[in-house]
């Protein structure tokens, strides 16, 4: 069955810087940061935590609805998700605004700094989520970065809908307070992060991963780790789900949304939270053998899974 999924749809700025961040950058001279990076390689990719998820979703063979927003130049991206035959009849059109743009550098050590412009994103919240009984085919959801006003909505409208989804609040975490946060965890079902943003939502809601696994409507905690894999927490233990060593590491831009999809396929399928994200574990490893975030093909990836 369909899973709708709310995000972003951007376009993809990815240049390599072939140093280190940490060498260029003086810890003792932040307050007055001013650096230049060489960056000699520059790729332009579709992009977009919406769009990288559906990507793989459809590869892996699930149904994805892709309910974002783009631009005036969006129209080559529609036509692309139409392609994969994705559902995009609730994707909006802004009249006046670009689609989202993303400027990402990498460094040697694949650490990562982005720039965002969130142009037609922020109109997100335009769009709303089928009420229920409108649309009886989806099974699952998930709330990945997008406009804030948009993130807030959404989640409301699925809750009301009756459509069990994903919090996966990425790098849009800091636009939401302590509060906002608790009631977003009072009505998903399973929250998704890595460690870093993990460590940021227990301070803002007072809460530990321990304590928020044991809501009554959490289904799980998936807490990534990069190469070592994943953190489980379901009513209150916690497993870990050891990483899948990629052939090669050659970019990690999409790798969160990959798993993420892979996730989505497994919970969608009806297996557990554990063989979902071993799944999703396997597609994060081939995503970053791959330049870009929606270039890589899944063939022969659900073997054995």
């Amino acid at each position: 069955m369909p899973a709708l999924i709310c995000g972003s749809l951007a376009f993809d700025t990815i240049t390599t810087f072939p140093g280190r961040f940490a060498e260029q950058i003086l810890p003792d001279q932040v307050h007055i940061l001013n650096v230049s990076f060489l960056v000699p390689t520059l790729r332009r990719e579709w992009g977009g935590c919406a769009g990288n998820i559906a990507y793989n979703l459809q590869a892996l063979g699930g149904v994805p609805v892709v309910m974002a927003a783009l631009g005036v130049d969006g129209g080559e991206y529609l036509a692309r998700m139409a392609d994969w035959g994705a559902d995009t009849s609730l994707v909006w059109r802004d009249p006046v605004l670009h689609t989202a743009q993303c400027h990402i550098t990498t460094d040697r050590d694949n650490n990562q700094i982005t720039a965002f412009h969130p142009g037609a994103m922020s109109h997100a919240h335009k769009i709303a989520v089928p009420p229920k009984g409108q649309r009886t085919d989806l099974a699952i959801g998930i709330i990945a970065p997008d406009g804030r006003d948009a993130m807030w909505q959404h989640a409301e409208q699925m809750h009301r809908a009756g459509i069990p989804f994903v919090f996966d609040p990425g790098q849009q975490l800091p636009q939401f307070d302590g509060a906002q946060h608790r009631e977003m965890l009072g009505i998903a079902s399973w929250l998704a992060l890595n460690d870093y943003e993990a460590r940021m939502l227990c301070e803002r809601t007072g809460e530990s991963l321990q304590a928020i696994s044991r809501r009554s409507n959490i289904r799980g905690v998936v807490v990534t780790l990069a190469h070592e894999g994943c953190d489980l927490w379901q009513r209150g233990e916690r497993t870990r789900v050891p990483g899948v060593e990629a052939a090669a590491v050659v970019d990690p831009t999409g790798c969160g949304d990959a798993f993420r999809a892979g996730m989505l396929y497994g919970l969608e399928q009806g297996w557990t939270l554990e063989r979902s994200v071993k799944l999703a574990n396997r597609i994060g490893a081939i995503k970053i053998a791959s330049r870009g975030p929606q270039n890589h093909t899944l063939d022969g990836v659900l073997e054995g899974a």
